[in-house]
């Protein structure tokens, strides 16, 4: 469970989602106390961009903001080619508004872009003419960074996982400082140096 709500942590979970995404959050936040429940559209089976077959634990009409710690939502080709994902969207909007934080990455920044949610917030996401060929509102808010928080929101774009589970990790509190900062110069940045300080903190 997580060490410091006692809540899970829900992941998105649907077809064509994006393997490689949101790997690095969800295996630091097992390792580190933190539990991983999938949630799919219904709980039959999805299957990822990379052939890997899921058995989501709960169904999304299932999953109530009160009872989780953070919805992840993963890219997926699904956000830009149908409206099947807009109801993960309308759910990450009862979720932020119950105060519960969200993390989207790669195509779901596009779906939360839709649902109005990236309008008054900053956000990133894989380029900016991206999301504003979604017709939101938010381009003003649009920031070149590799991953951005705006208080209970996380986005990333699609070639930053590492960065993108390092705001994961911050806002979750499971590493701050320069624990933290060691924890991605390790993963993106493949630094020796770094190894040393997470082993001294007991975060490996």
């Amino acid at each position: 469970m997580n060490t410091t709500t006692g809540k899970p942590v829900h992941l998105a979970v649907y077809d064509t989602l994006a393997d490689w995404e949101t790997g690095h959050a969800t295996a630091q936040l097992a390792r580190t106390g933190h539990e991983i429940r999938t949630v799919g559209p219904s709980t039959a089976p999805v299957r990822s961009i990379g052939g890997l077959r899921v058995q989501p634990d709960l169904a999304l009409e299932d999953l109530r903001p009160e009872d989780s710690a953070l919805l992840i939502l993963p890219g997926a080709d699904l956000w830009d080619t149908t409206d099947d994902l807009a109801p993960f969207a309308r759910t990450a909007r009862a979720f932020l508004d119950a105060g519960v934080p969200v993390a989207a990455i790669c195509g779901a920044t596009a779906g939360l872009a839709r649902e109005g949610l990236l309008d008054d917030r900053d956000h990133t996401s894989a380029i900016s003419f991206y999301l504003a060929a979604t017709g939101y509102a938010g381009g003003g808010r649009y920031v070149e960074a590799d991953a951005v928080t705006d208080g209970p929101l996380i986005t990333a774009g699609p070639t930053e996982p590492v960065a993108f589970a390092r705001e994961i990790l911050r806002l979750l509190g499971v590493y701050q400082g320069e624990v933290l900062a060691a924890w991605y110069r390790l993963f993106h940045d493949s630094d020796p140096a770094a190894y040393g300080v997470l082993e001294k903190a007991g975060a490996l």
